[in-house]
């Protein structure tokens, strides 16, 4: 199971480094990610939140003060597209997060292991579910197909693979704090850096982790 987030990248990005990727493609979040993985990261929320919302005063003048102030902005607007992925390692099915699911709402996985509810994950064209009965919980590709793929977990092995996830999380915010305090308190405010972090640790509902010191 791994936290992803999906990559809609603008038709053209100059202010820090990025990876190349495919408009869509879901970025996995962890502690291995390189500098240039973690600002296309960074890159993809900005980019998803640019317009901020409503009510927001203007942005900064600078280039990356206003690319960022939808994101910095967003209050209770806060999303990001993408989600929960599982992979079976033995069968190479992958369920992957549906069109009306987001990083904000991973907890909502804890529904399934903790009160047995199902979830639904998006709709047509594709329409993934958890779904729990009793002791396992079968994750299924498709409820639209009737012999659609699926992984088969027990609740305990999913409860592991969540536990994961807030690792694999945690372990990006510290890349993400040493990324901002290099690409964003350097040039601007360290506030400014600061508050990316703030944000990030908001979005995967996790402590925020210190701004490295300067050196």
């Amino acid at each position: 199971m791994q936290p992803v987030l999906e990559i809609v990248p603008p038709d053209s990005f100059g202010l820090w480094p990025v990876v190349d990727v495919e408009p869509f493609a879901l970025l996995p979040l962890h502690g291995g990610l390189s500098p240039a993985e973690v600002g296309t990261v960074v890159m993809g929320l900005a980019e998803y939140l640019r317009e901020g919302g409503e009510g927001v005063p203007p942005g900064p003048d600078d280039p990356v003060g206003a690319f960022l102030h939808g994101l910095l902005t967003a209050g209770e607007g806060l999303c990001a597209s993408g989600g929960l992925q599982v992979t079976d390692t033995s069968t190479g099915v992958v369920f992957r997060p549906g069109c009306c699911d987001g990083l904000e709402d991973r907890r909502d996985w804890y529904r399934v292991t903790e009160a047995g509810e199902p979830l639904w994950y998006g709709h047509e064209p594709v329409t993934p579910a958890a779904l729990p009965h009793g002791d396992t919980v079968r994750l299924v590709v498709d409820t639209g197909l009737s012999d659609s793929e699926e992984i088969e977990l027990s609740v305990g092995e999913l409860r592991g693979l969540l536990a994961g996830v807030d690792r694999d999380l945690a372990a990006f915010l510290v890349l993400a704090a040493d990324w901002a305090s290099v690409h964003v308190a350097s040039v601007h405010a360290p506030t400014r850096a600061a508050a990316l972090v703030d944000v990030l640790a908001r979005l995967t509902d996790l402590p925020a982790p210190d701004l490295p010191p300067k050196p």
